[in-house]
């Protein structure tokens, strides 16, 4: 095949995939839908906890022109099994704290795909120089690296949300003593968490400001740390979240409470600070067994290795 034919393939490819867009885009096909149509006449009516990070207004023009046909591949892999649905996806998009609705996100995930189809694109173009063109093989290569930045994309959503989760966990032990401080001293539970999130700065504290927010919207206490805990997913905030549950809705002493939580969050602290050591000790033996090690031996029997050399 020339190159010539390559061209004319791939331009061929690009107006296929315009006018499928073009007739994606059509108004029959992209029809408002009934809740689209009833929300602007009832978001004024129900109270919205404010959410955890701005979102856009507007989407951008880009977003706004391919949102159809991103929605309708996203609708085709979700029925396969291939992607989240859309209410997985917010969840994940929440607790990675982004600033990104499903259509954004899945938005970016075409992008991320189109970059790498143009890196295997340009595979190609070398193989084509060196005249090792093989069309199978230079379709695979396109598809592949495609469907990798896709899943690339997915992969830096989970990396960035167990990041987020790992500094709620480094700071959770000085947030659940300053909690039981605060109630110590006299303070209500709503008033020692909004004391907490005004007074100190980080992702649990803007948890705790989020709830806060939520509490001053009309959502009760209790519901509204049980929507923060089902949420975050963090093991330890949740058991901490759950037992000023209990102690609020039970009249327990909510004082004894918070310091039961806060010791047991300084024992898991010191629990991760000793699995953390033990890792690292056992990772520290791999340089020792395969490097000193074998060179101490080398060392050892090189000299004897030598001698018998010598005297053959």
């Amino acid at each position: 095949m020339s190159v010539f034919s390559l061209w004319a393939a791939v331009a061929g490819l690009a107006a296929g995939v315009g006018i499928l867009l073009l007739i994606a885009g059509l108004p029959v096909r992209n029809r408002p839908r009934l809740a689209d149509r009833v929300a602007p006449y009832l978001r004024s009516a129900v109270p919205q906890a404010a959410p955890a990070v701005t979102r856009s207004v507007s989407a951008t023009s880009a977003v706004q022109l391919f949102s159809p046909a991103v929605h309708s591949a996203s609708e085709m892999f979700r029925r396969v099994g291939l992607m989240p649905s859309n209410e997985s996806l917010s969840h994940r998009l929440r607790q990675a704290n982004l600033a990104l609705t499903p259509a954004d996100f899945r938005f970016q995930q075409l992008g991320w795909a189109a970059v790498g189809a143009l890196v295997g694109v340009g595979l190609n173009a070398v193989a084509i120089a060196a005249g090792r063109f093989n069309l199978l093989a230079a379709v695979f290569i396109v598809t592949a690296s495609a469907a990798l930045a896709a899943a690339a994309r997915v992969q830096w959503l989970s990396a960035r949300i167990n990041k987020r989760r790992q500094r709620m966990l480094a700071e959770f032990p000085t947030v659940a003593e300053l909690l039981a401080l605060a109630v110590s001293a006299g303070e209500t539970a709503p008033a020692a968490f909004h004391r907490i999130s005004r007074s100190c700065r980080g992702e649990l504290a803007g948890e705790l400001a989020l709830l806060m927010s939520r509490v001053r919207s009309g959502m009760t206490f209790s519901k509204a740390l049980r929507s923060l805990s089902r949420e975050i997913e963090v093991p330890a905030v949740v058991r901490f979240l759950e037992g000023v549950i209990v102690a609020v809705e039970r009249g327990t002493p909510l004082a004894d409470v918070m310091h039961a939580q806060a010791a047991d969050a300084r024992d898991l602290t010191k629990r991760e600070l000793m699995e953390a050591a033990g890792r690292k000790e056992v990772a520290m033996l791999a340089p020792v067994i395969f490097g000193i090690l074998p060179l101490t031996i080398i060392f050892a029997a090189f000299p004897g290795l030598a001698l018998l050399q010598i005297g053959l």
